[in-house]
C-alpha cells in the first residue's frame, strides 16, 4: 500500500491538545493517517515517499462550509451595483447557465480552492439553488472529482415563487420551463441518487432549500410583525425537504436570517433545525432564536464581515460556528486563511476595537475542526490524527513575510496566504506538488474557464455591467442607469 511522510516540518496538529510538533512528522499510508509525532519518533518505511518540510508547516487540510457554484465565473460582474447584484446575477443563473458553465465552474473553483489549501468544499449550485437538471450537480462535482478534491454538492428548491421560470440550453437554442416545487425535489433526489457518496465517498450531497422559511425575506432581516406564522409553503417545504434528506440520510445546508428561526421553530417536527444541518448568516437573529439554536444543537456557519451576525453571543450559548467564505463573488475569495483574518479583523473592531477577542489559535479552530464539525465530518477530518483520513497542506514559511521562524499559529494566521500553500494532499493522494497541480492541466482549465464567462456575457447581455473602476472619483458614479438583466420571472 502506498505510504508517504511528511517530516522535518513544524505539525499543528488541531487534535483534541492542540498538539505543535517542532520538527514533527505525519505518515500515511493508504487514505488515513497512520502517525503522528516528532521526527525521531515517525520515521520512514523502505518504500515511502518522503517528503522534506523543513521551515514548512504541516497542517490539516482547511475547510471551506459554506461557497456558492458559479461565482467563480461571474465575479467581479455587478460587484459595483451590490444592492442590485443579487437581483442580476441570480437571473442569470436561472437562465443563461449551460452544463458546460458549471462543469467550467468546478474546474476554476476546484484549482482556487486546492492551490489555497482548502480540502473541502460545500459548493451551493447557484445563489439560489438550482435542482431543475440534476446535470449541472453533477458536473459541477465531475470536475471537483477530476482534480481530486473533496466536494459537498448542495441542491434544493428555490425560493417563492413557485413553479418558477428557468431557461434550459439543452440544444443550441434556449427554451423556457416553468418547475414547480416538486420537480425541483425530483431534481434534488436525483443528484443524490447520482453522485452522493461517490468517488470513494469524497462528493457528497446535501439538501438545500434557499432559506429555511421560504415565505419571509429571502436575503434579509426580518421584523417581528413581518415573521409572526408559518404559511403552508413554509411547512410544506420543511416537511418534503425532512422526508428526502431522511430517505437516503443526507445532511441539510440553507440560510437563516431574523425571524426565520423562531417561525421555523413553530412546526418542531419538520423544522429545519438541528444537528444535521447548518445555516448560514443568522443576521440580526434575537437572543430567543440564539437560544433554539443551542437547545436544537443546530451548527451555524459565518462569513465576514456579517457585521449584524451575532457570532460571539452565539459562541457563548455553546453554538457551533464555523468561518466560511460564502463563494467568491461578487468581490470575495476562496482563500481560507485570509478569510480567517478578514474575519478575526472585523470582530475586533466590531467589539470596540479589542483585539483579544479570537486568539489566532481559536480562528484557526474555525476553518479546520470547528468547520469539519459543522458539515457533520468531524470523525475524518480537520484535524491530523491517527485514523483519520489523510488531507493535509504544508505552507512554506521560509519567506520575508513569515519571518522570523516563531509563533507558528500567530504567523499563519496574520500573515500567511493561500499563496504560501506549497503541497496538498486528499484522501491520502498528493494532488497539489511544489505548486503544481498534478491531476488537471490548470491552463486548459482556466482557458475553458474564461471561454465559458465570456459565453455567459453574450447570452445574458451583461456587457453594461463590465464597468470601468471609477478613476478619480472617491464616490462610485454611472453615467447611465443600471439596467436588470430582462430575463422571464
Amino acid at each position: 500500500m502506498p505510504a508517504t511522510l511528511f517530516t522535518n516540518g513544524t505539525v499543528i496538529t488541531m487534535d483534541p491538545d492542540r498538539r505543535i510538533i517542532e520538527d514533527g512528522a505525519v505518515r500515511v499510508v493508504g487514505d488515513r493517517i497512520a502517525q503522528v509525532g516528532s521526527s525521531a519518533e515517525v520515521t520512514a518505511a523502505p518504500d515511502d515517499e518522503v517528503i522534506d518540510c523543513c521551515k514548512k508547516l504541516i497542517i490539516p487540510g482547511l475547510i471551506d462550509a459554506h461557497g456558492h457554484a458559479g461565482h467563480c465565473l461571474i465575479r467581479s460582474i455587478a460587484a459595483d451595483t451590490n444592492p442590485l447584484w443579487m437581483k442580476i446575477v441570480t437571473p442569470v443563473y436561472y437562465h443563461s447557465t449551460t452544463r458546460e458553465f458549471w462543469y467550467a465552474d468546478g474546474l476554476v473553483s476546484g484549482l482556487e480552492r486546492l492551490k489555497s489549501g482548502v480540502t473541502t468544499s460545500l459548493s451551493i449550485i447557484s445563489s439560489m439553488p438550482r435542482s431543475d437538471d440534476p446535470e449541472f450537480a453533477i458536473q459541477h462535482a465531475k470536475a471537483y472529482g477530476e482534480i481530486g478534491l473533496r466536494e459537498v454538492v448542495s441542491v434544493g428548491p428555490a425560493g417563492l415563487p413557485w413553479p418558477r421560470r428557468v431557461t434550459r440550453w439543452d440544444t443550441s437554442a434556449a427554451v423556457l420551463h416553468e418547475v414547480s416545487f416538486a420537480e425541483m425535489m425530483d431534481g434534488t433526489e436525483a443528484v443524490i441518487q447520482s453522485i452522493n457518496g461517490a468517488r470513494d465517498g469524497r462528493t457528497s450531497v446535501y439538501v438545500t432549500p434557499f432559506t429555511i422559511v421560504p415565505s419571509l425575506d429571502p436575503s434579509n432581516m426580518s421584523t417581528p410583525d413581518q415573521a409572526v406564522s408559518l404559511t403552508k409553503d413554509d411547512r410544506d417545504q420543511a416537511r418534503m425537504v425532512r422526508e428526502l434528506a431522511r430517505k437516503y440520510g443526507v445532511r441539510l445546508h440553507s440560510d437563516a436570517f431574523a425571524g426565520q428561526i423562531r417561525l421555523a421553530y413553530q412546526d418542531k417536527e419538520n423544522a429545519l433545525l438541528g444537528p444535521d444541518i447548518h445555516l448560514q448568516h443568522c443576521w440580526g437573529i434575537s437572543h430567543e432564536e440564539i437560544d433554539i439554536l443551542a437547545e436544537t444543537g443546530t451548527h451555524v456557519t459565518h462569513a465576514p464581515p456579517g457585521r449584524s451576525t451575532p457570532v460571539i453571543e452565539m459562541m457563548a450559548r455553546g453554538v457551533s460556528l464555523a468561518v466560511t467564505s460564502d463563494g467568491t463573488a461578487p468581490s470575495r475569495y476562496f482563500d481560507m486563511l485570509q478569510t480567517a483574518r478578514n474575519f478575526q479583523s472585523t470582530q475586533h473592531v466590531l467589539r470596540n476595537h479589542d483585539r483579544y477577542y479570537f486568539p489566532p489559535g481559536k480562528v484557526l479552530e474555525m476553518i479546520t475542526i470547528d468547520a469539519a464539525r459543522t458539515l457533520g465530518m468531524e470523525d475524518d477530518i480537520g484535524s491530523l490524527e491517527t485514523g483519520k483520513k489523510a488531507d493535509i497542506a504544508i505552507i512554506d514559511m521560509n519567506k520575508a513575510h513569515l519571518t522570523p521562524n516563531w509563533l507558528p499559529v500567530h504567523r499563519l494566521i496574520h500573515q500567511a496566504t493561500g499563496g504560501d500553500v506549497e503541497t496538498v494532499m486528499v484522501d491520502g493522494e498528493i494532488l497539489l506538488k511544489n505548486h503544481r497541480v498534478l491531476r488537471v492541466d490548470a491552463d486548459t482549465a482556466l482557458e475553458l474557464g474564461n471561454a465559458e464567462a465570456q459565453a455567459l456575457v453574450k447570452r445574458s447581455d451583461l456587457q453594461q455591467h463590465l464597468h470601468a473602476p471609477g478613476w478619480g472619483q472617491v464616490y462610485r458614479t454611472f453615467d447611465t442607469k443600471v439596467d436588470l438583466p430582462k430575463f422571464p420571472v
